[in-house]
């Protein structure tokens, strides 16, 4: 079962690399909030075309619940992209996938400080090797500009991201008991709903832009895959292996992002950048060795 939740998390991770490189092509062909409402109207759509049985059979815990999975849709799917294709306006696909694989270390840090999880001192090696790759990262190779607050805009936006989704993660351990074409739904309708502000936002500040064919195709492209495929895999990914060590799945991001944004959309990859992706990629492997051991019955009971 560990190798098919490894193929499962494997692809994840290639499709929402691709994810990083088609808010990159809409930019200029659709504003970035306008595309997650878009995203997520046209994921819900879609899916409930074929959950549409299961959503009928579990509206009951649906109703009772509610406000949770609305959380969970607005923070882990809404606000996650919206700061993902806003930041994608002011720095380079390679920099938000590499900043992106900082991620486990918020899903480790919050299940420490919330569920009293054990950290090993190589686990505390990893995660600060992570730490200076994504410092690294977002200060262009220049960690002197992280002391004088002289962050780019856009790599803020994604290190707070990283804070959504990451906090995401480690909720889904507390989702309800629904088939997971039921939740998947929700979650897509939950975020449209909590997106639409976002939009109407964009719109009142002028900076609305409607898409043109380009627009449209990576719109949909989005709402296909990244938005049911990837997330519905990631959730499946989540319940067989537990979330720890599906939220390292997340650092092969990094790797299909960057050969993605350098063949796609030829971007320039500098040294900063393999010096970041090194420390970050090795700081998660180190991370991955030191866990501590789980017993059987426990591990039994994550999946």
């Amino acid at each position: 079962m560990h190798m098919r939740a490894y193929t499962i998390l494997m692809l994840t991770a290639l499709v929402w690399g691709a994810n990083a490189v088609a808010g990159k092509l809409a930019v200029g062909h659709i504003s970035p909030l306008l595309l997650t409402t878009f995203r997520w109207l046209f994921a819900f759509l879609f899916i409930l075309a074929f959950s549409f049985r299961h959503v009928s059979r579990d509206l009951p815990a649906i109703k009772a619940h509610f406000l949770q999975l609305f959380l969970l849709g607005a923070v882990g799917f809404a606000g996650f992209n919206s700061m993902l294709y806003l930041a994608l306006n002011y720095t380079s696909t390679i920099n938000v996938v590499i900043e992106q694989a900082g991620m486990p270390l918020v899903i480790f840090g919050a299940n420490f400080l919330l569920l009293r999880i054990g950290v090993t001192w190589l686990q505390m090696i990893g995660f600060t090797l992570t730490m200076v790759g994504v410092a690294i990262t977002v200060s262009n190779g220049d960690p002197s500009r992280l002391l004088a607050l002289e962050l780019n805009r856009g790599d803020a936006l994604m290190l707070l991201a990283i804070l959504f989704y990451g906090g995401y993660t480690v909720a889904l351990r507390w989702k309800p008991a629904l088939h997971w074409q039921s939740l998947l739904t929700v979650l897509a309708g939950c975020a449209f709903l909590a997106s639409l502000p976002l939009a109407a936002t964009e719109a009142a500040m002028g900076s609305l832009i409607w898409p043109d064919t380009r627009g449209w195709l990576v719109t949909l492209f989005t709402a296909i895959f990244p938005s049911l495929l990837a997330q519905g895999l990631y959730i499946r990914g989540n319940e067989m292996i537990g979330a720890n060590r599906a939220g390292l799945f997340v650092n092969l991001v990094p790797i299909f992002g960057t050969l993605l944004a350098v063949v796609i959309l030829g971007e320039s990859l500098y040294a900063f950048h393999l010096v970041g992706l090194t420390l970050v990629l090795g700081g998660i492997a180190l991370a991955e060795r030191g866990k501590p051991s789980v017993p059987r019955d426990q591990t039994a009971r994550s999946i």
